[in-house]
C-alpha cells in the first residue's frame, strides 16, 4: 500500500499545481454568456415570440425553407 501511494503521489501533486483546468472553466463561462446574449438578442430580432422563431428556424432546416 504505501509504494501505491509514493507512485501516486507525484502525479497528483502535478494535477494539484496544474492551472491549465482553470482556464478550460474560464473559457466555459465566456462561451455561456455569449450564449445567453444570442439568445436575448435572438428574441429581439424574432419580431414576435422566441419559440416561434425556433419553430420557423426547424422548418428551414429539415425542409424547403420560402
Amino acid at each position: 500500500m504505501k509504494n501505491f501511494l509514493k507512485v501516486m503521489a507525484s502525479p497528483l501533486k502535478k494535477f494539484a499545481r496544474d492551472e491549465e483546468g482553470a482556464q478550460v472553466v474560464e473559457y466555459a463561462l465566456i462561451i455561456a454568456v455569449v450564449s445567453i446574449a444570442l439568445v436575448l438578442a435572438l428574441q429581439g430580432l424574432s419580431g414576435g415570440s422566441f419559440a416561434t422563431f425556433i419553430a420557423r428556424l426547424n422548418t428551414c432546416l429539415s425542409a424547403t425553407c420560402v
